[in-house]
């Protein structure tokens, strides 16, 4: 009896392990969807009515731009504002996906365990 009680704790843990594992890569995947919105589409800078794409400009960068007092559709939306989102996503998803397949992984050991044991038990009684 305490084997299945300690067999139900441990598929509970794995699969609160694999639900922050999905949420982690679920939040990863936002900021990579940010990171794509941020960098493809056009924006308001403020004096303008829209400025264009970021990936899709010519002009220089913020830093430069920001000195003259030219360009602030650059100075409105940077390439470390760009790259700040996108280096976020790189640990979340990294912790994300450890937790989701050692959650699996434990569940799937869980479920494999309680089979053999069937299978042994039903054995010793025949």
């Amino acid at each position: 009896m305490r084997s299945l009680m300690y067999d139900i704790d441990f598929r509970a843990r794995a699969k609160r392990t694999r639900a922050w594992g999905f949420g982690l890569l679920s939040l990863a995947a936002l900021l990579w969807v940010w990171f794509g919105v941020l960098l493809l589409t056009p924006y308001d800078a403020g004096y303008r009515s829209t400025c264009e794409a970021r990936l899709f400009t010519d002009r220089s960068t913020a830093n430069e731009g920001a000195y003259t007092g030219e360009n602030r559709c650059t100075a409105e939306r940077d390439w470390p504002e760009l790259l700040g989102v996108l280096g976020l996503s790189v640990p979340v998803s990294v912790v994300g996906a450890v937790l989701f397949t050692s959650g699996s992984v434990g569940n799937r050991m869980a479920e494999h365990l309680a089979e053999v044991t069937r299978l042994t038990d039903a054995a010793h009684r025949a």
